[in-house]
């Protein structure tokens, strides 16, 4: 690709809004978190939306924590030097945090959001109780995708939280969900192509 290619596929990127929140229902690319949210709103106010001078503000700030929680998900640090290897063969020493729920009563392994099984039976810590935010059971429906789910067929995460991505450019399907305004994401809604 040209440069000249790649810095007008760039400045359309940067026009694209990080989120939606429309009447009934929300589209986020990994999670939905009202404090992350604010901040970023704040910053987009603040450096006249996607631009250069946000992505250098941010840099190992809160902003920048921010933007990672709304576009990769929450993650938590394996207890105790634990580790696990990802599909793909890299170590990782944190999981992707099932942000909807509550951790309530959640070990390190049914905590995670991810497809690879972990196999940490040990508790939550704390520090990951304390910092959860759950997703209102009340709030708005959600779609997300990030998550390179696998599964026979899609299910929503909870009633008012669905993931879109199942694997397609790994051997997945190519999924969507139909929504007609109803509070509970309806399973019966999917519709999905092998890939």
């Amino acid at each position: 690709m040209r440069p000249d290619e790649l810095a007008t596929y760039l400045g359309w990127f940067r026009t694209l809004p990080i989120w939606l929140d429309l009447d009934g229902l929300r589209v986020v690319h990994a999670c939905w978190d009202d404090q992350a949210i604010k901040k970023i709103t704040l910053g987009l106010q603040k450096h006249g939306g996607v631009s250069k001078t946000l992505q250098s503000a941010g840099k190992g700030k809160s902003l920048d924590v921010a933007v990672d929680v709304v576009l990769k998900g929450k993650e938590a640090a394996l207890p105790d030097g634990k580790s696990f290897q990802n599909k793909d063969g890299n170590v990782r020493t944190e999981i992707r945090t099932r942000w909807y729920s509550s951790p309530e009563g959640h070990t390190h392994g049914t905590y995670a959001l991810q497809s690879d099984a972990i196999d940490c039976d040990l508790e939550l810590t704390t520090s990951v109780i304390e910092k959860a935010a759950p997703y209102p059971a009340t709030a708005k429906p959600v779609f997300v995708g990030h998550y390179w789910l696998s599964a026979d067929r899609p299910k929503a995460l909870a009633d008012n939280v669905a993931c879109l991505d199942y694997s397609v450019a790994k051997g997945g399907f190519l999924c969507a969900c139909r929504w007609n305004g109803e509070q509970k994401v309806n399973n019966e809604n999917f519709v999905w192509v092998i890939g």
